[in-house]
């Protein structure tokens, strides 16, 4: 099966830029990120307008740190967890780059990582902008309740991660290297708990990553970190036991899941952080620019995402989950 790309002539990251919203800021990351947001809702009317706003001005912040224009940007690849991914899509037309939209869930930042590598490797781009982002204002209202409605959340629930994160991918140049990508397959293992994000997509998520090891014969030591997107602190203690039940040694301090990382425990995150902005910003904040500094060589990051819907919840249907897989290179 031919689900590994490796890039004969990868893409480098030319420039990255991360947002992320106040209780993102107090976390253990906040140093990292390169926007703290004082107001969540970023003077807009809606959260849905917000999120579309701190889309809009990532995406600036990284075309002005690579000293283009919208214009000038082949495409924007790039999604979100609302309806029609309207909170992309509203950024892409005030942007004005050619735009096209994702969504893989939590996981759409690292598919757009694989498939903008994939484009410019084969020279069908010079160059394109990736994008993720969530709110958690805007995921309340769109898979659970209305905050005003106070519902009380389970113990197994992960916060939304309000943040966004934005790549630029080249065709030249020097930078961090986008070098191999494994596009990820929907696994279901009938978990039906709409707030149990972590063991819907925990399984998806060593598919992806034994799939990528076995198709490129590495193994976990060739990898400075391996780092999965949003499975927060049960979903991982999962993804370890999957890693031991099938024999594959994976160390445990070299496996960091961004929902884990981005809040403290008292932040009362409960499972920890997900969304799409969870592992973009934490990719585009903690990950690049420890490579940036020479801290990280080798990165394999791993989006997750639960493939679910409102209507899908309401009709009992399981969560299938799905998972990429890239290998940055300093």
């Amino acid at each position: 099966m031919r689900r590994t790309l490796i890039y004969r002539h990868p893409p480098i990251i030319a420039a990255h830029r991360s947002i992320v919203g106040r209780k993102e800021g107090d976390g253990p990351l906040g140093e990292w990120f390169d926007v703290l947001l004082k107001d969540d809702l970023l003077g807009q009317k809606s959260w849905e307008l917000a999120e579309s706003e701190m889309v809009r001005r990532c995406a600036r912040d990284a075309l002005d740190a690579a000293g283009l224009s919208a214009g000038a940007v082949d495409a924007l690849l790039g999604g979100d967890l609302n309806n029609q991914i309207i909170a992309t899509s509203f950024a892409a037309k005030k942007l004005g780059a050619p735009f096209i939209g994702l969504y893989g869930a939590c996981a759409t930042f690292v598919e757009g990582l694989a498939l903008a590598a994939a484009m410019i490797d084969a020279g069908h781009l010079d160059s394109a902008l990736i994008s993720a982002s969530s709110h958690f204002c805007t995921a309340e209202r769109q898979f659970r309740f209305p905050l005003e409605l106070g519902a009380q959340r389970p113990p197994q629930a992960s916060w939304t991660a309000t943040a966004c994160g934005c790549a630029l991918l080249r065709n030249r140049g020097e930078g961090i290297r986008v070098t191999q990508g494994t596009l990820g397959r929907v696994i279901d293992l009938n978990i039906s708990d709409a707030n149990h994000m972590g063991a819907a997509m925990a399984p998806a998520v060593f598919d992806a990553l034994t799939g990528h090891l076995e198709n490129t014969r590495q193994r976990a030591d060739d990898f400075d970190l391996i780092v999965t997107g949003d499975l927060g602190w049960i979903g991982r203690d999962l993804l370890l036991r999957l890693f031991k039940k099938a024999g594959i040694d994976m160390p445990e301090d070299r496996l960091v899941d961004c929902g884990a990382s981005l809040y403290f425990r008292e932040q009362d995150a409960h499972a920890g952080g997900s969304g799409c902005g969870c592992v973009a910003s934490v990719s585009c904040g903690w990950i690049m620019k420890r490579m940036e500094r020479g801290e990280l060589r080798r990165v394999l990051l791993s989006g997750s995402g639960a493939m679910l819907s409102p209507t899908s919840s309401q009709q009992g249907q399981s969560i299938p989950g799905i998972s990429y897989a890239v290998t940055l290179e300093g």
